[in-house]
């Protein structure tokens, strides 16, 4: 569909360098960022091996992503993978709202659907017919805890890096909850966070199984992690090699690269 019909004042659509993938974003508000890439790269490479290959009319992976956006990680999973039913949930109606309009503006319909719910209201307001029937659970949740760091003026700024609504916990519980038994849940974090999200995670039902630290650069300590997640999975972690996202001049290194194929 051509972008001009579906794109509101104050927006923009950017080549995603996925395919030939286009995006619908209001830099006013959020754009996404090198982490939600490299989350999706995450989950096509460790689901992907996990799941067994399957046809997509015998029997389809269903993945979802909790606090979506603008339904970045669907868009990029529906590039790396066969996976038919990819379900984005998002809290603000504007974000909702264009993940809704990107799906139509790359012919996604019969692939993606957008969820307007809150995280923490699984069960209640939202997701009834999805419990314990979803093979994949992706997140790029906020970073900041609620009342920490300094919030950003604009609201959908705030939203989208503070816990201002579902905590870390509610993205847990939520993902457990949502998933198949040895059902794969992936998350991207603050380091700063590593405690609560494995004890949290356990708590769950949920025990980590890969886990990845990222540094701006080889100089740089970690500021981003992956964590994958097994609900009912067994005791056993491995940490991967460290990830750099910049070589020394500037460019990617040859791993995000990889993240953008």
């Amino acid at each position: 569909m051509a972008a001009e019909n579906l794109i509101y004042e104050g927006e923009r659509v950017d080549d995603t360098g996925f395919g030939s993938l286009r995006l619908i974003q209001k830099p006013e508000e959020f754009c996404y960022g090198v982490d939600a890439v490299i989350l999706a790269d995450f989950a096509a490479r460790y689901a992907g091996a996990s799941l067994p290959s399957r046809a997509a009319a015998a029997n389809p992976v269903t993945a979802v992503d909790l606090g979506t956006g603008t339904g970045i990680i669907p868009l990029i999973l529906s590039h790396k993978t066969r996976w038919k039913r990819l379900i984005g949930v998002e809290v603000q109606e504007g974000s909702f709202n264009r993940a809704e309009r990107n799906a139509q503006l790359n012919e996604l319909e019969n692939r993606m659907q957008f969820i307007h719910a809150d995280v923490k209201d699984f069960g209640k307001l939202w997701g009834t017919d999805l419990e314990g029937r979803v093979d994949v659970v992706t997140s790029n949740p906020p970073y900041t805890q609620a009342g920490g760091g300094l919030k950003s003026t604009n609201a959908a700024k705030a939203i989208a890096r503070h816990e201002t609504t579902a905590g870390l916990e509610d993205f847990m519980k939520c993902a457990s909850w949502l998933l198949k038994p040895r059902g794969d849940f992936f998350l991207v974090h603050r380091p700063s966070r590593l405690a609560d999200i494995c004890c949290m995670a356990r708590t769950a039902g949920l025990e980590p199984k890969e886990m990845c630290f990222i540094s701006a650069d080889r100089e740089s300590a970690a500021n981003i992690i992956l964590v994958h997640m097994v609900k009912g999975g067994g005791r056993q972690l491995k940490v991967l090699d460290p990830v750099y996202v910049y070589e020394a001049d500037g460019r990617y290194t040859e791993k995000i690269k990889e993240c953008y194929r």
